[in-house]
């Protein structure tokens, strides 16, 4: 607990900054022979291969791992072991010296002899990469005996490392025991300095791997593209003919297209993502080694560089292709529902001058039934006043029921007219 009067602390600050010391290098002495294994693993794989380590140190009596472990390193006498747990693998790293008179004439002995078999056999995950790598000093080793007894010649790759401190030699190829092989002559290098450079080469190998895993994704996520986009093209085409009662169906087709390709990008980002990231981190481990040029020899740079680009290429073609394919989607999508929006708006307006066409006739009927009942209602009052004149001239009307019935016809039919505007002002009022 940090004394009370310093300010509250952030609850990940320690983790934090311990993160600057996570997987530190080891002091290594040539010679040593290592036998690196990555398994590829989900998080239950990952959960399991902390289990799997955990069983290994019971056995030998030693304290378990925590649930926060992600590094181990542990010294069992017959071998140590370096137990590293990542995103998406977990490696794991066996180390046994070696006396360097095993390299003269047979081919040298693993760092996984050493291990327990059985334990070995069922680490958890699938294997990703496996590499043997022994270190020798320099003065007590040849190329010669090198070259013809671990590595094949025909696809050698050597290169200084460690700014001339030592000599790297692989050739890249899975041998009968199912491991890759690099053989390290360390020359006046400290022990500390060794296991980074050990460690660089290790990184190497598994970033190499784990980069290439995007390789498979991109050929898959090509034919499904190559598809998108015949289909595309097929539906552009059939846009710019279309009538509109085949729109519908072309806006359909279009949205199934989308969902495609939207859930292909989906599927496969994450995997292009990651590979995009490994193939970085190689390239900050190879620059990392410092290697230069051996007489004669392709160095790693070069060799990563003529037959890693392709693939790298092709996965970073494949996140272009998906991007450019996902916005033309997009903006045919837009395109088509810009078209169909723009007729029904033209439908609309079409219906509203029908109607208002409608209501201009309503109108008209209006004025003429309106006109028709003041001439009824005039007729009707106007027959009534004819009828009292003829009752009123008995009792001594001066006029004549026809003068009477004339005088009041426009006098009628002004106030009948006038009657009906005063109730429709009213109407209109009340709405």
């Amino acid at each position: 607990m940090p004394p009370s009067n310093h300010p509250m602390q952030h609850p990940h600050r320690v983790m934090l900054h311990n993160e600057i010391h996570a997987r530190p290098p080891e002091a290594l002495a040539a010679p040593l022979a290592i036998a690196h294994i990555v398994m590829l693993a989900d998080a239950a794989g990952r959960e399991a291969s902390r289990t799997h380590v955990a069983a290994l140190l019971r056995d030998h009596h030693m304290a378990l791992p925590d649930a926060q472990t992600t590094h181990l390193r542990m010294d069992f006498g017959a071998f140590r072991i370096r137990w590293e747990l990542h995103t998406e693998f977990v490696s794991w790293t066996f180390m046994v010296p070696t006396p360097a008179e095993a390299f003269g004439e047979r081919e040298p002995a693993s760092a996984i002899d050493a291990v327990p078999h059985e334990w070995l056999a069922a680490l958890p995950g699938q294997c990703l990469c496996s590499l043997n790598l022994w270190v020798l000093p320099t003065h007590q080793f040849g190329s010669g005996s090198l070259v013809k007894h671990v590595l094949h010649e025909d696809t050698l790759v050597a290169s200084t490392v460690a700014d001339g401190h030592g000599e790297l030699y692989t050739d890249f190829a899975i041998h009968a025991d199912g491991f890759s092989r690099m053989v390290l002559l360390a020359g006046g290098m400290t022990p500390r300095r060794l296991g980074r450079l050990v460690q660089r080469l290790l990184e190497i190998e598994t970033y190499r791997m784990a980069a290439l895993l995007g390789l498979p994704a991109a050929r898959e996520a090509a034919t499904v593209l190559a598809f998108a986009e015949r289909e595309l093209a097929a539906l552009a085409d059939a846009i710019r003919t279309a009538n509109r009662d085949a729109e519908p169906a072309l806006l359909d087709r279009l949205t199934r297209l989308a969902g495609q390709v939207e859930s292909q990008y989906a599927a496969t980002h994450s995997r292009f993502s990651a590979s995009s990231a490994y193939f970085e981190l190689l390239d900050r481990r190879i620059q990392d080694i410092a290697e230069s040029r051996l007489a004669g020899m392709q160095t790693i740079r070069e060799f990563m560089d003529r037959r890693l680009t392709p693939a790298r290429s092709t996965c970073e073609w494949a996140t272009r292709r998906q991007d450019a394919l996902s916005q033309r989607v997009s903006r045919m999508s837009n395109l088509l529902r810009t078209r169909v929006e723009i007729e029904q708006q033209q439908s609309s307006q079409a219906l509203l001058a029908t109607m208002n066409q409608r209501q201009d006739l309503q109108l008209k009927l209006q004025s003429t039934v309106e006109g028709l009942s003041v001439a009824a209602i005039t007729y009707y009052i106007v027959g009534l006043v004819s009828y009292l004149a003829k009752g009123a001239q008995k009792l001594g009307w001066p006029l004549s029921p026809e003068t009477t019935a004339a005088v009041a016809i426009p006098l009628v039919a002004l106030g009948v007219w006038w009657s009906l505007r005063r109730m429709h002002h009213r109407m209109f009022r009340a709405h």
